[in-house]
């Protein structure tokens, strides 16, 4: 199985579903690190939690797992060495990916369990300060 070096971030992220047809709104750009994803059926905004007045549907509580990178397209099995060792250890994961590298979140309440399970399997885990 491949290893790979990750910082897990300190800050704690949401992740918001707006109607498919929303704007996206202005306090997104607030966070440092924010994704939105906008498809057919909804728009899906990931954020620092701190950044978001009120949402009908989010989660909050979230921490992220950032693979340092950068990563190539030609690389293979990068998200699978990171998913097989936090399922065989229940731990449910939401994951998006940039242009460089991938990102995995867990709930705040199991960190300490994904980071233990993760290190299991010969992954390196830096924690990092906030940007």
């Amino acid at each position: 199985m491949r290893t790979l070096d990750l910082d897990l971030r300190p800050e704690r992220f949401a992740v918001i579903r707006l109607a498919q047809d929303a704007e996206i709104p202005w306090w997104v750009e607030s966070s440092a690190f924010f994704s939105v994803t906008r498809t057919d059926s909804d728009v899906s905004i990931v954020c620092d939690e701190t950044a978001v007045p009120h949402a009908d549907e989010s989660r909050g509580g979230l921490r992220c797992l950032a693979v340092r990178g950068p990563l190539g397209f030609s690389e293979v099995g990068v998200l699978s060495s990171l998913a097989r060792p936090l399922a065989e250890a229940e731990i449910s994961i939401f994951t998006i990916s940039s242009f460089a590298t991938d990102y995995v979140f867990v709930s705040d309440d199991v960190v300490e369990k994904a980071v233990a399970a993760l290190e299991a399997a010969g992954h390196v885990i830096k924690r990092g300060k906030a940007p």
